[in-house]
């Protein structure tokens, strides 16, 4: 009798310290999430005084700005797997917005903009450090997740597995550089 009991209670705190563990690793990928989220915030801050420097040089370049806004508007509202596709999609967008400035020396010399641009580039980097940590620490809630024995106290809590934060496929390809 005394011996079932302790392998009912060995039993018990195993569940229990694996239930626990599970949920630590869950609590960090949300921590991680808002980490990324953070970065995206100091992003949506810094482009609408981009915006207005750019057009102070370029005000002919509308339909640029208007895209660069329209993304920032969709990124600031888009959440889960739509939030990543839109902050792609924004991106993309101040790519070709550095890529119109190269066609105005004044603006490129412009104190504000050289600012902005040096404040953007550091939230990229920012960004991408933020989600190397998101990935890795989805990877490790994940194995936690799908590894025996805690995948089926896993499964009794519902634990699921995580997505990992991925590039979009246009970067993924190649640039091409021709001479």
């Amino acid at each position: 009798m005394i011996i079932a009991i302790v392998i009912i209670a060995l039993i018990i705190l195993f569940v229990i310290g694996v239930y626990n563990s599970l949920i630590r690793k869950r609590m960090r990928v949300k921590e991680a999430w808002a980490d990324i989220d953070v970065q995206f915030k100091r992003r949506y801050d810094l482009i609408p005084n981009l915006v207005e420097t750019v057009k102070g040089y370029a005000s002919h370049e509308k339909e640029t700005l208007e895209k660069v806004i329209a993304a920032r508007t969709q990124a600031m509202g888009a959440t889960g797997r739509d939030k990543i596709k839109a902050e792609n999609q924004l991106s993309d967008t101040l790519k070709t917005l550095f890529a119109v400035a190269e066609n105005y020396p004044q603006l490129k010399a412009n104190e504000n903009f050289l600012h902005l641009q040096t404040e953007l580039v550091d939230t990229a980097d920012k960004i991408q450090a933020a989600q190397r940590f998101y990935n890795g620490t989805v990877r490790d809630y994940n194995i936690a997740v799908q590894t025996f024995p805690a995948n089926f106290i896993a499964k009794i809590f519902g634990f699921r597995t995580e997505e990992l934060f991925e590039i979009a496929e246009a970067e993924r390809e190649n640039p091409k550089v021709q001479f």
